[in-house]
């Protein structure tokens, strides 16, 4: 009788300490539909197979969109079909990528504008963030298309990487004047991601050669990374952004699952713990979404070793505070124009959450 009485009090309370969690799961997936059905109806151009910057069409600078808004919704879709298993989220969004595609020497990549609309600058990070994605897709799906075009961005991408200023990678192709944290540690998980798929240590020995001269150069000593150095006066760019920290926090844990190196560990929970606490106040995140969501990845990353709900329940929060507050005919931002890169910010985001709760 003892035992069947405690066992009925752990199931009270285990219940009552994840209820709330899992109540959760529904709710994410709603607001995931309802995103994603806005976006249809308002940002995407059916007959040419692309998507609008923003809700006000007419006041857009281009006609379409340009590639940055689709490196977040190429996420997210990810994020959905891991979600959905069965469902294809990714496939509008890879037939919209594939025309800022540019061939041009020395390498191909993506351009920041569709190429048939303008030539464009090709952005080291925009190519990069579209890698992450495809690798994540390939661990799921094993479609030889998506390793393919990740590799052909890491080609890309190593042109942009020298010595100037110690090391690491440019920002930009045709602009070597700054070198960013949003170009490295997005680099260094294309990089590390491709060493587990492939096994090869010219990879592994690369990534390991960014990530030191990025804690050397660019990391604070709390923990979180200021934005760029100027390659000529070798001036720190001291903003610190989320996505930056994000991608730094993801390539320790990944480091540390490679390496099995405890250091790596070591430096991941400090950084995580240094990122809450600086951009986490008053209950919020900074407004940028989808600099969040890059962030999230990193927290996320963590949790699966260390399983310390800490790194996910303040990302809880302020998704809720999102949804409650910032959100206007089922679209969300604090503008009344409604962008896309905020939209697919916020389903990765809600994507992440649900697929934890699960």
């Amino acid at each position: 009788m003892k035992n069947n009485l405690f066992l009925i009090v752990t199931i009270v309370l285990s219940l009552a300490t994840h209820g709330n969690s899992y109540a959760q799961l529904p709710a994410y997936k709603n607001r995931i539909d309802l995103l994603q059905q806005q976006i249809n109806n308002k940002l995407r151009d059916t007959a040419a197979g692309l998507f609008y910057e923003t809700t006000d069409i007419a006041k857009n600078k281009n006609k379409h969109s340009y590639l940055w808004p689709l490196c977040a919704y190429i996420q997210a879709a990810n994020e959905m079909e891991a979600l959905e298993p069965g469902k294809d989220y990714m496939s509008p969004v890879v037939t919209a990528i594939d025309q800022y595609y540019a061939a041009r020497p020395p390498y191909p990549g993506y351009q920041a504008y569709v190429a048939s609309e303008k030539n464009d600058s090709r952005f080291y990070d925009d190519n990069q963030w579209v890698a992450i994605a495809y690798l994540d897709a390939y661990d799921r799906t094993h479609k030889k298309s998506y390793l393919e075009k990740s590799e052909m961005i890491c080609r890309f991408m190593l042109g942009g990487l020298d010595t100037v200023a110690g090391g690491g990678f440019y920002w930009k192709e045709d602009d070597k004047s700054t070198k960013n944290t949003c170009s490295n540690g997005p680099g260094i998980l294309v990089l590390l991601h491709l060493h587990k798929i492939t096994h090869k240590q010219t990879y592994l020995r690369t990534a390991i050669q960014v990530y030191n001269w990025v804690n050397k150069t660019l990391q604070d000593p709390g923990g979180i990374y200021y934005d760029n150095i100027n390659v000529a006066t070798l001036k720190i760019g001291r903003a610190k952004f989320t996505y930056n920290t994000g991608t730094m926090l993801q390539a320790d844990v990944l480091l540390f699952d490679i390496t099995k190196d405890k250091k790596y560990l070591t430096e991941a929970e400090r950084v995580a713990a240094a990122g809450r606490s600086f951009f986490f106040k008053n209950g919020r995140l900074p407004g940028g979404y989808w600099f969040n969501a890059v962030m999230l990845r990193g927290y996320q990353e963590l949790y699966k070793v260390d399983a310390n709900k800490d790194w996910i329940n303040f990302y809880r929060q302020d998704a809720d505070a999102i949804w409650n507050n910032e959100r206007a005919d089922n679209m969300v931002g604090t503008k009344q124009t409604k962008s896309l890169i905020d939209q697919a910010a916020m389903m990765e985001i809600y994507a992440r959450l649900a697929l934890l709760e699960k």
